[in-house]
């Protein structure tokens, strides 16, 4: 189970092992996007939610949340990324996500990572290992929800 709440060793690179494992969701998300479409980017994150609360039940102690755990913003950065993806494959869109869509969803999602605000801390203080997964869950709604909105205003300014 380390090896799945470590993302296969990206949680093990410093400094910032959360970016690094928001980075790698979203590089190894965009590729599943572009082969597999928002179906396969959905089946991914739920796969990826049910490995990361296996995972974190398994490796965190009450009150740990290790730094090398990083499932935990896989799954949070995916759940982001439906968003767009989401918003492309409706619109029958055929090719890589825009990278307004990805960047958009990278930033919001560590911000309300790190800066946890609201429900994002309630979650991050509940001291469980279910804990450290609902955070990034939270986390990730939230980033899908800003990203939209920013598509929605910034297409509204250019189109408009």
């Amino acid at each position: 189970m380390r090896a799945v709440a470590t993302f296969f060793g990206v949680g093990l690179l410093r400094p910032a092992p959360g970016t690094w494992g928001s980075a790698a969701a979203v590089a190894l998300g965009l590729g599943i996007d572009r082969f597999a479409g928002f179906p396969g980017l959905a089946v991914a994150t739920c796969v990826a939610l049910g490995a990361g609360f296996a995972a974190c039940k398994a490796v965190c102690g009450p009150g740990e949340d290790p730094s090398e755990v990083v499932i935990d913003e896989v799954a949070g950065q995916w759940i982001a990324l439906l968003f767009p993806s989401f918003a492309l494959w409706w619109r029958d869109f055929d090719g890589w996500m825009p990278y307004p869509g990805w960047v958009a969803a990278f930033v919001f999602f560590r911000l309300f990572d790190i800066w946890k605000p609201g429900p994002v801390g309630w979650a991050d203080r509940r001291g469980d290992w279910a804990g450290v997964m609902w955070d990034d869950v939270i986390a990730g709604v939230m980033a899908g929800v800003c990203v939209m909105i920013a598509a929605g205003v910034a297409h509204g300014l250019l189109m408009g």
